[in-house]
């Protein structure tokens, strides 16, 4: 967004400033994240196991895996306007789980940004609502409600 800028964000609050590339949540990145979390509950990685027992007949993403490409996509997206020195994750007000994310599935992430408030010292503190979108389910997987500390 070009025109997205720190002057005028004000206006951009209650838009969509951005959409993410699609990302696959294979079984690999939820092995990974499994052992990075110590999360091996077997609706995520025992695939055999899944094929009988799991109502998707397939292994899910874990909801915090989910989460955490809100950074990594929103760097796809900017929605911080140009010209911040540093970035800070400030922590989020509300996070729901809405759909299970089935593994080998395409996920995306739509921010819209939802308030600005300037504090102390040049800080601006960025509300945005993440939806992250699985290709070809109606139900989103993810919304997340994130803070964002921003020093111009």
């Amino acid at each position: 967004m070009s025109s997205y800028t720190l002057e005028n964000v004000s206006s951009f609050i209650g838009q969509e400033v951005g959409v993410s590339d699609w990302v696959t949540i294979d079984q690999e990145m939820i092995n990974a994240f499994a052992d990075a979390t110590g999360d091996h509950q077997w609706i995520h990685i025992d695939i055999e196991r899944c094929k009988t027992e799991s109502p998707l007949k397939t292994t899910i993403g874990h909801g915090y895996l989910t989460l955490s490409l809100v950074p990594m996509l929103s760097q796809q997206i900017k929605p911080i306007p140009a010209g911040a020195k540093q970035v800070l994750n400030y922590g989020a007000d509300k996070i729901r789980f809405l759909h299970p994310v089935p593994s080998g599935s395409k996920v995306r992430m739509r921010s819209k940004l939802l308030s600005v408030a300037e504090k102390e010292g040049g800080r601006y503190l960025f509300k945005a609502e993440n939806t992250v979108e699985i290709e070809g389910i109606d139900k989103p997987a993810m919304i997340a409600e994130t803070l964002s500390l921003a020093f111009f």
